[in-house]
């Protein structure tokens, strides 16, 4: 498994995971992963999370479902109390595996609402595996009120992403890389403030973009598009949310005061109660006016602001 590397299509990125997958099937390591995650993002400063992952893909030595969320849950409650990072999760059907399985990850979404699950994804291969057959799954969440993220866009065109919002409801776009290819989608997310879930080096891992030179994101923000910057996975990807945000500097030209606006979009997308994303946004706003627009570090990507 090469960390960081070009893998060439979102298939080949997505094999990556059967590795990590084979030492993620015990309530033991689900808590320590899920603990050493939020640790390491509290490290970076980051006060909110959102962590997605699928708990069918936990089973295979005989975890029960509630189970591997359990466990999740804890550690990331256990690094809460620790470190005073926030988490809550996000539970993925597999748009490859089955629409039976999508509506049971959803039955286990509902079971847990208001116990750390704030929302529900569709991930995994994304051509010729289309969000509406997974319909079912999407029609349940929805009726119990729960937040939906579905990612689209990256390994097809605009279709996807307006399947993803017109047919089964969703809140955020995760990647929307080929948004640009209908202006007319592109405005309808923009006045519905639809974010993107935007993740620059995965998504030239996956072949979704050439090179980060060419990556939307910043036409995106220019056009005034609900913009956030995201790791999509740590481990495969080889990077972290502060060294995504350096990447947009570095490479797409975005200033420091773009930066600041890019993480506030984050906050006012976060799956959160609005009294609660209202607190956090108006202490964020106070600790990034502390930086003057143009004191840009310029020698190291550490310590992000988020």
């Amino acid at each position: 498994m090469n960390l960081g590397k070009n893998c060439g299509s979102l298939v080949e990125y997505l094999k990556a995971f059967d590795v990590t997958l084979l030492v993620l099937q015990t309530e033991d390591s689900l808590y320590r992963a899920a603990f050493e995650l939020a640790e390491d993002a509290a490290a970076e400063n980051v006060r909110y999370m959102e962590v997605r992952y699928a708990p069918m893909l936990h089973t295979r030595r005989g975890l029960k479902l509630t189970s591997v969320v359990e466990a999740v849950l804890a550690g990331l409650r256990a690094a809460q109390e620790k470190f005073g990072i926030e988490s809550n999760v996000i539970i993925c059907g597999i748009r490859n595996v089955s629409a039976a399985s999508s509506l049971e990850m959803a039955e286990l979404a509902v079971a847990y609402k208001n116990r750390g699950v704030v929302g529900f994804d569709l991930a995994g291969a994304e051509y010729d595996h289309p969000a509406k057959h997974h319909r079912a799954a999407f029609q349940l969440v929805r009726d119990n009120n729960i937040n939906v993220t579905i990612h689209a866009g990256e390994a097809y065109g605009p279709e996807s992403i307006a399947q993803a919002i017109h047919t089964c409801g969703a809140h955020r776009i995760g990647h929307g890389c080929r948004l640009r290819e209908n202006g007319d989608l592109l405005h309808y997310v923009n006045d519905h403030r639809i974010a993107l879930e935007c993740c620059p080096s995965s998504n030239v891992q996956t072949g979704a973009i050439a090179n980060l030179e060419s990556h939307p994101l910043k036409l995106y923000f220019n056009l005034g598009l609900r913009v956030t910057v995201n790791t999509d996975n740590r481990l495969v990807t080889d990077t972290t949310v502060s060294k995504e945000l350096w990447l947009c500097h570095h490479e797409l030209g975005l200033t420091l005061a773009d930066l600041k606006q890019i993480i506030v979009a984050g906050f006012k997308s976060a799956f959160l109660p609005f009294h609660v994303k209202q607190a956090y946004l108006r202490k964020i706003s106070e600790e990034l006016a502390m930086f003057p627009d143009g004191d840009f570090p310029t020698a190291t990507h550490s310590g992000a602001l988020l």
